[in-house]
């Protein structure tokens, strides 16, 4: 059989494939389509190792990770650390690679969008990557013969922090999609494992379960049914143990009222019941930093009681480390933080314990309408594009739409969250496009994170790379 490889231009890549043709050959010839630039030495590498079975070698320029419809990623979870670690040695090296991917991104869609930031006062990293951005569109669309008379398209690109808005992603949320990865995210290491690795983490499946690839075509559907049946299954049972009751307190916490409206005026009185119930360290850990970030910040004293009470005397990095991104742990008598403005969603009809809704939604839609602050979201370019989010035509359009493509007639929305995005944040991009219906909007990020994972991110921001390995002392005797 021949082969066709559809693979990034990194060493570890090149390594992999030249695995399948040295010395006992897997397959009869290669088909290679790098999605970036492959660097010469690792061209020639493969060139004087394996020429011989390659038939096609092609760079599609196309080096990001289209997740759903109106969702992308970068596929790189290890960006978190190597922009929010203060012991990172590659911070620029891996800004530079998002700005690459982004670009590749708004290539593809052929847009030229004007680009913007939220600006923040002691973190950089949203404006260091808008600037790169900026700096690499212009240069591929001067290198873009078609594109130099176009000239910019209606289309936006923000480009926000994690930090941003660090309730989203540690809250328990009720969809299936993330009800079923925070479930994973509880079960054995095998199973975890299994889930977030790139290449399996869509299977949902058990260690038995994997026979289940082994099963004749026709009854895939029929077992893929049972399997998320089982799955949901397991999803209800958790939330009527466990969740369900934290969740209340999780959503008072967030919005800072509870279900029937009454403002929640002592947050550690509904925070105590959660530390006092046997819920598990994760679940007490986000209900401590949820109360952490309603009261904007917190005392030593009070931190160290929550910490003692969750019992992560030696793990405290779970709370601290947020400071890496921005977020406000520790406070003083002299720090002062203004919360952001959130719109009005008192007549949006919702669950109790889903009142939350993510900052993000509220970007969007500000953006839309145009009512971004440009002090707090500055543009790049000296003569931004106009925009209309709300009923602009976009310049790409060449041809009369199809009616299954009227929503791209309009203009585009494109917003990058360093750090990674939430499935909630992700839901936000079709509940607005659904509501606006002239402008799609699409939202990307480095990867995508649960909040188990996140967690376990931001304890390990404060180890330095030399941490993970021992060193053994052997006498010599």
């Amino acid at each position: 059989m021949k082969a066709i490889y559809f693979m990034t231009p990194t060493p570890k890549c090149v390594e992999a494939f030249l695995g399948d043709f040295e010395k006992k050959p897997k397959y009869k010839a290669a088909y290679v389509y790098f999605t970036d630039y492959c660097p010469d030495d690792l061209f020639n590498k493969m060139k004087s190792r394996c020429g011989k079975f390659i038939r096609v070698f092609k760079e599609i320029n196309i080096s990001f990770l289209p997740q759903e419809a109106q969702v992308f990623t970068c596929n790189n979870p290890e960006a978190f650390r190597s922009i929010y670690s203060p012991h990172s040695q590659d911070k620029m090296s891996t800004l530079e690679t998002l700005a690459d991917q982004i670009v590749t991104l708004c290539a593809t869609l052929d847009e030229y969008p004007g680009v913007r930031y939220k600006k923040e006062s002691n973190m950089e990293n949203a404006k260091t990557l808008a600037e790169l951005v900026d700096d690499k569109l212009a240069k591929h669309y001067e290198l873009d013969d078609s594109a130099k008379k176009k000239g910019k398209t209606q289309a936006q690109l923000l480009i926000v922090e994690r930090g941003f808005d660090p309730v989203s992603p540690i809250l328990h949320e009720l969809s299936y999609q993330a009800m079923a990865y925070d479930l994973i995210d509880i079960q054995d290491d095998t199973f975890r494992y299994k889930l977030k690795d790139g290449s399996e983490k869509q299977a949902l499946l058990t260690e038995d379960d994997m026979l289940w690839v082994k099963l004749r075509h026709k009854h895939i559907a029929e077992v893929s049914k049972t399997t998320h049946l089982q799955l949901a299954e397991e999803c209800m049972q958790h939330f009527s143990n466990n969740v369900e009751k934290l969740c209340k307190a999780e959503q008072d916490l967030a919005v800072g009222s509870d279900a029937d409206g009454a403002k929640v005026k002592d947050s550690m009185r509904t925070l105590l019941p959660v530390l006092l119930h046997p819920y598990s360290t994760y679940d007490k850990i986000r209900a401590v930093l949820l109360y952490i970030f309603s009261v904007n910040g917190t005392t030593d004293e009070n931190l160290n009681k929550l910490i003692q009470h969750v019992k992560i005397e030696d793990e405290r990095e779970f709370i601290l480390n947020w400071k890496e991104l921005g977020v406000p742990i520790i406070t003083s008598s002299s720090f002062f933080s203004r919360k952001p403005t959130r719109r009005d969603r008192s007549q949006e009809e919702k669950y109790n314990l889903s009142r939350w809704t993510p900052v993000i939604k509220d970007v969007m839609e500000d953006a839309v309408e145009n009512k971004l602050d440009t002090k707090e979201w500055p543009h790049l370019s000296e003569s931004p594009a106009a925009w209309n989010g709300s009923g602009a035509v976009s310049a790409r359009q060449k041809h009369k739409p199809s009616a299954q493509d009227e929503r791209r007639t309009g203009s585009r929305l494109i917003i990058f969250v360093i750090g990674g995005i939430t499935y909630s944040e992700m839901r936000c991009a079709y509940e607005v496009t659904q509501a606006v219906k002239s402008c799609e909007v699409i939202v990307g990020s480095s990867h995508i994170l649960t909040p188990t994972s996140l967690l376990d991110d931001i304890k390990a921001l404060s180890k330095t790379s030399m941490e993970s390995f021992t060193i053994e002392e052997r006498s010599t005797a």
